[in-house]
């Protein structure tokens, strides 16, 4: 399949874990793949796994929470690529303590980087999309921004806060042709998740999933492709759960 031949897409947090993943299936169906990160070394390394499975990649390093820097790669991207046809608000961060062990730096590094960081990045690209009369903005959040989970109090309103600001944005700028939904991933095995696991123990984690396994980064790849894609062209303001039946909501 090449349903993005020839599209640009810019996915932030792209360095590994799900970011990652959804870099290279991007790149898979042929499209033109913007991998950021903070890590540059990180970043460069995805780009050759994009563009081994067939697409084209631009590594650029840019600290999402940074307004200045979110321009420049935007602006870098629509100088190399000459367009910006989707946009993937990936990067996170979230530190796994309770909320009275939380300093004020660790709540302001969270906001930042979730939800002013989707901000920025959409803000963006929104300049390119209008005048294209086109484009897809996914919003990677969490079902703890759904329902909340304790020791991510923070991360769960911050991702809250983007499923909200999706849906309100959708019905703004779906007159300019241009979707905005949101993926909702549970637990997924990643790089970050690692250490979680190993501590509470992944066989007792599995319990809670129907399906009987964890999330792995391609389940939310699959998803975000779907709803980039013009499969999904009259889906706009959505919210859909990739969680192994974990919780179910309407």
């Amino acid at each position: 399949m090449a349903r993005f031949q020839g599209k640009v897409v810019i996915v932030t947090g792209a360095g590994s874990g799900i970011g990652r993943e959804i870099a290279i299936s991007f790149g898979r169906e042929g499209a033109n793949v913007v991998v950021n990160d903070v890590n540059l070394e990180a970043a460069e390394k995805v780009v050759k796994e994009v563009e081994a499975a067939g697409g084209k990649a631009l590594p650029v390093k840019a600290d999402v929470s940074k307004s200045n820097e979110v321009r420049e790669m935007v602006g870098k991207a629509a100088d190399t690529f000459g367009r910006i046809d989707v946009l993937v608000n990936n990067a996170a961060w979230w530190p796994v303590k309770f909320f009275m062990e939380q300093t004020e730096e660790e709540w302001d590094r969270q906001i930042k980087i979730i939800y002013y960081g989707t901000l920025y990045c959409t803000r963006a690209v929104l300049d390119y999309m209008v005048k294209q009369k086109s484009g897809v903005i996914i919003n990677v959040i969490s079902d703890a921004g759904r329902i909340g989970e304790p020791t991510l109090s923070v991360y769960s309103g911050a991702k809250a806060a983007v499923n909200m600001f999706s849906k309100a944005l959708a019905k703004e700028v779906a007159r300019y042709g241009v979707r905005v939904n949101c993926v909702s991933p549970a637990l997924v095995e990643t790089p970050g998740s690692k250490s979680f696991i190993e501590r509470v123990g992944k066989e007792r984690l599995v319990k809670a999933y129907p399906l009987g396994r964890l999330g792995l980064p391609a389940d939310v790849a699959n998803v975000v492709l779907f709803l980039a894609s013009d499969e999904a062209s009259y889906i706009t303001g959505q919210t859909l759960s990739v969680n192994g039946g974990y919780l179910t909501l309407g």
